[in-house]
């Protein structure tokens, strides 16, 4: 079992890996209105923590 540091390290790790691939994902959107809309959506709910 992970002691609280562990964890929070583990949480971290993931969180920024997530916020990597949702800024990867967000590039691959069109240049477009819409896609910008939806692009500056993505990156800001995807990116923040909690």
């Amino acid at each position: 079992m992970m002691d609280n540091k562990e964890f929070a390290k583990e949480l971290e790790k993931r969180t920024c890996k997530f916020a990597v691939e949702i800024i990867h994902l967000s590039s691959r959107l069109p240049n477009t209105p819409e896609g910008i809309v939806i692009r500056n959506q993505i990156t800001k709910s995807g990116t923040s923590i909690g």
